[in-house]
């Protein structure tokens, strides 16, 4: 899949110059530029796809990230970003918990949703309130950039501690089912700067890009 070239270029820069310290702070403006490029096109679709547009599963037996629903997408975006942000790396309450998220989305669960496959995606799809659930994304990405802006250079050689990993596994928002449970390894194995470089950033662009891709077999 290709990537947006705009998106595809800044996601370099910014991985470039977060690796250094006398190009950190650039690194982060360039991150939140990026962000904010892709957040106009999240917006975009809440503007201008129909409810069903949001439910839709035209790729539902392909293999990639294209086979998901535009809703779910977001959801799972948004979901990750929240727990990683919060529970991993401020030790904070998530987003989705302190403002009662689960409720006023009507959620049916608390998880990123990697364990859910085609028709179960779709279901999950058409029960969310949209409305809340682009509310919500507006408030993480807000949170996440108040603690990337609070973090050091040096704070980003940070690993995730055992009793982190403790504390997420507690919480139960990433599903034991073989889709879902290597996720938690798989950030508690990276330094903070790593998940700034994946939920962040690149994460996005490849849910956005497929959401993209739904949105063009929908409406060709």
């Amino acid at each position: 899949m290709i990537m947006n070239k705009v998106w595809s270029e800044l996601n370099k820069i910014t991985q470039a110059q977060i690796k250094k310290k006398d190009t950190y702070e650039a690194g982060i403006a360039t991150l939140f530029d990026l962000r904010n490029q892709l957040m106009e096109c999240l917006t975009s679709f809440h503007k201008e796809l129909s409810r069903k547009d949001f439910d839709a599963i035209p790729f539902i037996n392909a293999d990639g990230y294209h086979s998901k629903t535009i809703a779910y997408s977001i959801w799972h975006i948004f979901r990750i970003e929240d727990i990683v942000a919060h529970t991993l790396i401020n030790e904070s309450e998530q987003v989705f918990f302190a403002e009662n998220y689960q409720e006023r989305i009507n959620s049916p669960i608390i998880t990123t949703g990697n364990e859910l496959v085609k028709e179960q995606i779709a279901d999950f799809s058409k029960q969310l309130n949209l409305k809340e659930l682009y509310s919500y994304i507006s408030e993480v990405k807000d949170s996440t950039e108040k603690i990337i802006n609070s973090l050091s250079y040096d704070e980003l050689k940070k690993k995730i501690s055992e009793e982190r990993k403790k504390q997420l596994k507690l919480l139960n928002v990433v599903s034991k089912d073989e889709n879902a449970s290597w996720l938690i390894d798989y950030w508690c194995g990276k330094d903070i700067r790593g998940l700034i470089q994946m939920p962040f950033s690149r994460h996005w662009i490849m849910h956005i890009e497929a959401s993209l891709r739904i949105k063009n077999k929908i409406h060709s």
